[in-house]
C-alpha cells in the first residue's frame, strides 16, 4: 500500500474544496439566489415621539407615535428591504399587564391580505449607522379601553409575507388614559390663549411639583392635571379602590370624571387643592424610577399664616414624572 505524502494531500483538500466553491457559485447563478444577508449585528430601537396624553380615540384624533431605529451593531455592512407601507416590514405587539395581547386593527388585517404588490426599497447601513422613521402604534393595534399597555415592536429585514427572520426591540408601556367626558372643561388639555396642545415635558420632580404648585396657584386646571396621575390619586382611599375594581370600564371613566370635578370645586382631598400664597422646595429625592419631593407652603389666613410641609410622591412612566400620592404635616402658625 502506498502512503500519500502531506503535499499530496494538502493538494488533494484544495481543489476538493475549490470545486466546492465554484459548484456553490454556479447554483447561486443559475437560481438568481443570493446568499442570506446576516442580522445578527442588527438591533432595533423604539421610543416615543413627539410624546403627548393617550386617549382610546383613533389614530387620526390621537396617534401614538414612536421613533424606529434600524442599527448596525456589527462590523459589515448591514443591507435590508423597507416596504412603501411599513406594515410588510413590521408589526406591533400590545399586552395588559395580565399579559392579554390587543388585536391589530381591522384595516391592517384587510391590508395585509389583499393581493396586492408590496413594493419596497433596498436599504444600506454602514457599521455604527442607523435608520429611522416615524410610525404610529394606533395603525396597528386596537386601544379601546384605558389602561396602562406593553408595546413592542417586531421588524423582518425580507418583508413581512417572508418572515424569515425577524428583530424585535425593546419593550414600552404607554398609559391610555380615559377619553374626557363632553360635560369636561376642555376635550385636551391646551396652553391659555393658544391652541397648543399641552404636553407633558421630560423635566425632573422638583420641577413637576413647581409646575403643578403654581398651575394651582393661578387657577389652570389643565396645567395643573398634567403631570398628575389622577387614577392612582383617586385609588388613595381603600373603599374607592375596591368598587373601581369592581367597575366596568364605563363606570371608571365616571368616576375618574367625578373625582376631577370634586377636585375642582374643592369638595374632597382639601390639602391637595388648596391653594399656598408661597412655597418653598426643601428637598428632592429620586431614583430611576421613583422620588419624593418635600415642600414647605405658606397659607395666609386674615390674621396668621399657616405652615404646612407636603411630601409629594412622584413616579416616572416613560421619562415623565407624575405625582400619584402626598402626605401633609402642620408646622404651626405664624
Amino acid at each position: 500500500m502506498r502512503i500519500l505524502g502531506v503535499n499530496v494531500l494538502k493538494r488533494i483538500l484544495t481543489a476538493i474544496i475549490s470545486s466546492l466553491a465554484l459548484f456553490a457559485q454556479a447554483q447561486a447563478a443559475t437560481t438568481g439566489q443570493r446568499a442570506p444577508e446576516d442580522f445578527s449585528g442588527a438591533s432595533v430601537v423604539i421610543g416615543f415621539h413627539d410624546r403627548t396624553l393617550y386617549y382610546p380615540s383613533g389614530a387620526q384624533d390621537n396617534p401614538i407615535y414612536v421613533k424606529v431605529s434600524i442599527v448596525n451593531n456589527g462590523t459589515d455592512t448591514l443591507r435590508f428591504k423597507l416596504a412603501d407601507e411599513r406594515m410588510f416590514s413590521l408589526d406591533f405587539r400590545a399586552n395588559t399587564i395580565k399579559n392579554t395581547m390587543l388585536p391589530q386593527t381591522a384595516s391592517l388585517i384587510d391590508h395585509r391580505s389583499s393581493k396586492n404588490d408590496v413594493y419596497y426599497r433596498d436599504i444600506t447601513i454602514e457599521s455604527g449607522e442607523s435608520y429611522s422613521f416615524i410610525e404610529d402604534v394606533k395603525n396597528y393595534i386596537s386601544f379601546d379601553e384605558p389602561s396602562i399597555y406593553y408595546i413592542q415592536m417586531d421588524f423582518y429585514p425580507e418583508l413581512y409575507k417572508s418572515r424569515s427572520v425577524k428583530l424585535s426591540s425593546n419593550r414600552l408601556s404607554v398609559d391610555i388614559r380615559p377619553a374626557p367626558s363632553a360635560s369636561s372643561s376642555s376635550v385636551l388639555p391646551v396652553q391659555a390663549g393658544t391652541a397648543s396642545l399641552l404636553k407633558p415635558e421630560v423635566i425632573p420632580p422638583d420641577k413637576v411639583v413647581e409646575q403643578t404648585i403654581v398651575a394651582r396657584q393661578k387657577s389652570l386646571w389643565d396645567q395643573y392635571f398634567l403631570y398628575m396621575d389622577l387614577e392612582a390619586m383617586m385609588l388613595r382611599t381603600s373603599e374607592t379602590a375596591r368598587r373601581y375594581s369592581k367597575a366596568s370600564a364605563d363606570e371608571r371613566r365616571r368616576m375618574l370624571d367625578s373625582y376631577k370635578t370634586d377636585l375642582t370645586q374643592s369638595r374632597i382631598d382639601h390639602d391637595i387643592v388648596a391653594i399656598p400664597n408661597k412655597f418653598s422646595i426643601e428637598k428632592t429625592s429620586y431614583s430611576k424610577t421613583d422620588g419624593t419631593v418635600t415642600v414647605e407652603e405658606f397659607f395666609k389666613h386674615p390674621n396668621f399664616t399657616e405652615r404646612k410641609k407636603y411630601v409629594y410622591k412622584v413616579r416616572q412612566r416613560d421619562g415623565i414624572w407624575q405625582i400619584y400620592d402626598y402626605t401633609v404635616t402642620n408646622l404651626g402658625t405664624e
